[in-house]
């Protein structure tokens, strides 16, 4: 039976949960629920801390999870990422007061504070940059002006609670992270875990993309293409009167209504989206 580890709580649990059950899979009810066993799907389901997932999937105690990709770095954990899961996005940097630290080069020599202390030191280390990595469970954004480091490395969305500690970020990003699907490598439910890869991507996919169809006149068939490549190529089915098609293809979602307007404008007509709610790719 295939071990899955789940962000218990938050939203990555939320989504992560959204996720399973749009590719299948059973998933909890109760939010009290630690296991949760979905027997005709062969799986069960292990709701743990964010922050453990990596740790428990890189030491073989259940075989594959969903969890941040800064976690995954930040535990230091043999596990491998499978594929990203297209939520829970965030981008770490450096922040510090204008004027103290503006560049990595000189954060040699001070102290960072941080929640992520892994990752901090290893892209530290990558850019042979020597410093003291000070580690803090939650909030960080105080401590520079509570003197327990100079600089500090976290999660910014739009900087605002930066600037109100007086601080401004630097440098290029740490990291862009986002929830990711990662496993076991010694695992021997591999063939499991496939599955469960695939699943995931046609959510993902189901996510990204809409379903177009629409009739077009066989003269601008070419260009409506171009405009439809599809994923593979379009569908294309004749209609009763000659000079005119059916096409059929995916199309991305947030580009649905340029490609309807464009379409429109080649002559298309009777132009359709409809949702898709699980495809194999």
């Amino acid at each position: 039976m295939l071990r899955i580890a789940v962000p218990n709580k938050g939203t990555l649990s939320d989504s992560a949960g959204d996720m399973l059950r749009e590719a299948g899979y059973r998933t909890r009810r109760d939010p009290k629920e630690l296991v949760v066993t979905d027997a005709s799907n062969e799986v069960e389901l292990f709701y743990l801390r964010p922050r453990d997932i990596a740790v428990y999937v890189g030491s073989s105690t259940v075989d594959c999870g969903i969890t941040g990709r800064d976690l995954l770095l930040d535990a230091e954990s043999p596990a491998v990422e499978v594929m990203p899961l297209g939520f829970g996005q965030s981008t770490f940097r450096y922040a510090a007061r204008p004027g103290v630290v503006g560049s990595v080069a000189e954060i040699a020599g001070r102290r960072v504070a941080t929640s992520y202390p892994g990752l901090v030191q290893q892209h530290l280390a990558d850019l042979g940059v020597g410093a003291e990595v000070v580690r803090l469970d939650g909030a960080v954004e105080t401590a520079v002006s509570l003197g327990v480091a100079e600089v500090i490395a976290d999660v910014v969305e739009t900087g605002a609670t930066l600037r109100s500690q007086g601080l401004e970020v630097f440098g290029d990003p740490i990291l862009r992270s986002e929830a990711v699907l990662i496993k076991d490598e010694n695992s021997p439910e591999q063939a499991a875990i496939e599955v469960l890869r695939r699943r995931l991507l046609g959510v993902v996919t189901a996510r990204s993309y809409v379903m177009l169809d629409y009739d077009c006149p066989r003269r601008v068939v070419d260009a409506a293409c171009e405009v439809t490549p599809g994923l593979e190529s379009p569908t294309i089915s004749p209609l009763a009167d000659r000079d005119w098609v059916a096409v059929r293809a995916m199309v991305p979602r947030f580009e649905t209504n340029q490609i309807m307007d464009r379409l429109y404008d080649l002559g298309a007509r009777a132009i359709l989206v409809t949702e898709i709610s699980a495809c194999r790719i």
